[in-house]
């Protein structure tokens, strides 16, 4: 077995917790860090604390920001009749990027879990509710589609429809540039469902 230092090893531990990083990666993080000049590994240090620090919540939407209430949620351009629903606030950025989406957003933090233990409980249901009753028009749903975010979304569609909202989701279907004889049956299926008038 090979011994190394047990500061490195913790720093490899440490990386490894990070999503999508095994423990190969994990070292190779570690020992490039390793290399690197200290001020460089300071100043990383010091910029994931600072993150930790300012970075909350948003007391409406519950997307990450610095600022309470966040910059989409305290714009007056935003469109205050449609709210689209997300898991998570990598979501938001994902949607923002479109420019194409002009209303206001709300964070669940996740999708119903049951083998997980994340129940409604455990998302920001509630929130949503209680902003969905004041002065909103749709709700669009745009959740990731497996099993989680499909039983997420039937949920959430039997709570909204007594309110009085109008519940979308977004198309499904195929990618720009996929090709039809490699696309999975639920997705040309979803693909079909959603299909728009030319």
């Amino acid at each position: 077995m090979l011994h190394t230092s047990e500061a490195l090893q913790q720093l490899i531990e440490e990386f490894s917790q990070l999503p999508g990083i095994g423990r190969k990666s994990a070292q190779r993080l570690a020992l490039h860090l390793l290399k690197q000049p200290r001020e460089d590994v300071v100043r990383m240090a010091r910029t994931l604390v600072n993150m930790k620090d300012r970075i909350r919540y948003c007391s409406v939407c519950w997307n990450i920001t610095e600022e309470d209430p966040c910059a989409v949620c305290a714009s007056p351009k935003r469109d205050r009749s449609m709210i689209c629903v997300v898991e998570e606030p990598n979501d938001v950025i994902a949607v923002e990027k479109t420019n194409d989406f002009t209303g206001l957003y709300h964070v669940l933090g996740g999708a119903l879990s049951p083998l997980d233990g994340v129940g409604p409980e455990d998302l920001k249901v509630r929130e949503l509710l209680g902003r969905s009753a004041n002065d909103v028009a749709e709700v669009i749903l745009a959740l990731n589609p497996n099993v989680e975010g499909e039983a997420t979304t039937i949920y959430l569609t039997k709570l909204l429809k007594p309110l009085g909202v109008k519940v979308t989701r977004i198309a499904r279907g195929l990618p720009v540039g996929g090709d039809l004889e490699f696309a999975d049956e639920a997705t040309l299926s979803r693909a079909l469902e959603g299909r728009v008038v030319l």
